[in-house]
């Protein structure tokens, strides 16, 4: 009963942490127009979130392990939505740049926690689901937005109203405090911790001895190379099918929506899949299908392949970041488990900070032609990473 009460509640954590991180796309066309400042400001918002949830997942580690999960989740959930409710109150640019700070914070120190304790006391299931539920709150976060834009309020009552749902569920952590720190270990079926990670004794250890610890460089470079092929996508996808392929701008906004689809379906599906095929099994079997989602783009099939390819991409990369989190405390032991994913997080917040705008700089040098060829040479990295960090903790 204590191990599906606390599911529940993380599983509401990652709906709330999904739900901030598509409102500023959605809400922008309408934000810089009456904010009165050009389009290309978005990117100093965007870098200001990154750099905080680089920070706050660097310095998880310490911060989890002086306070425990639940307590920095609370607050950090707290942090994030009085973030989101300044948001809605700001009326200059400067003040939604204050505010992207704790947003930042809030959010990095939230995904490094629970990552951590699924990691250490569910199945392989319970994490593709999490990171499945994280796709609904990307989902719900455009509608909440149009809703308000489309009956022609403003996008400051999109941001109050997700702020107010994240205030809800601070609530609800709150409240939840004494179950996170009932120090009784339970028991899942399989045999792994579901009870408190306060009954995890984590070990201090610095940046330093990290990277001496076999494989954490590779899984830090897999980390990278991951949100990397998922960011590009996502963001110059649109891009691609306008320039490339000749798709009006209308259109081209809603077929990217089918490489979301694909990663929050197949993250549904992955939990289900996990009961069949190992973590190793899983990253292997998302890469295949990337890559074959990637060759259908390539090859000279016509529009109609394009649907099918941005499907496959997405239901590719879906069980490629759970299953590598979930693998850490096997890896790298689980004492290590909260530092190693806490930088782990961090290499992957960075590689959705900077490769992005790397793909720009290249297309504009070279033509969006590139695009499939340049999210294919970033999986074969992936694919090389994830393939020596198996060898290096054998």
């Amino acid at each position: 009963m204590f191990a599906s009460f606390i599911l529940v509640i993380i599983y509401l954590s990652f709906i709330s942490l999904g739900l901030p991180d598509s409102l500023l796309g959605s809400a922008w066309p309408s934000m810089y127009y009456l904010l009165d400042v050009p389009p290309r400001y978005i990117g100093f918002i965007s870098m200001i979130i990154s750099g905080g949830t680089v920070v706050s997942s660097v310095f998880s580690a310490k911060i989890i392990n002086r306070f425990g999960t639940g307590i920095v989740t609370a607050f950090s959930v707290l942090i994030t939505a009085a973030a989101l409710i300044g948001f809605s109150i700001s009326g200059a640019f400067w003040e939604l740049l204050l505010f992207a700070i704790p947003l930042g914070l809030g959010g990095g120190s939230v995904d490094a926690a629970l990552n951590n304790y699924v990691a250490l006391h569910y199945k392989a299931r319970h994490m593709s689901w999490l990171h499945c539920f994280w796709g609904v709150g990307a989902s719900l976060g455009p509608i909440i937005m149009s809703s308000f834009l489309i009956s022609k309020h403003s996008w400051t009552l999109g941001y109050m109203t997700v702020g107010i749902i994240q205030l809800c569920l601070t609530a609800a952590l709150f409240a939840s405090l004494p179950l996170w720190k009932n120090k009784t270990a339970q028991k899942t079926r399989g045999g792994r911790l579901a009870g408190q990670t306060n009954s995890t004794n984590y070990k201090s250890i610095n940046f330093k001895q990290l990277f001496h610890i076999a494989g954490v460089k590779q899984a830090l470079a897999a980390f990278f190379c991951y949100c990397s092929v998922e960011w590009i996508t996502g963001l110059w996808g649109s891009s691609y099918l306008v320039i490339v392929k000749n798709i009006p701008p209308e259109i081209a906004a809603q077929w990217i929506a089918f490489f979301y689809i694909g990663i929050t379906l197949g993250r549904f599906i992955s939990g289900f899949v996990t009961m069949k095929l190992n973590n190793k099994q899983m990253i292997r079997l998302g890469q295949i299908i990337t890559g074959g989602g990637l060759v259908f783009l390539i090859l000279p099939l016509g529009n109609a392949a394009l649907l099918p390819a941005l499907f496959m991409i997405g239901l590719g990369c879906a069980p490629i970041f759970p299953s590598l989190l979930h693998e850490t405390p096997k890896n790298f032991g689980e004492g290590n488990s909260q530092a190693v994913i806490g930088i782990q997080m961090a290499s992957a917040y960075i590689g959705t900070t900077l490769m992005p705008p790397v793909f720009g700089w290249a297309a504009s040098y070279i033509n969006f032609n590139i695009f499939p060829v340049f999210i294919g040479a970033i999986l074969v990295i992936l694919i090389i990473m994830t393939e020596t960090l198996n060898r290096a903790v054998r």
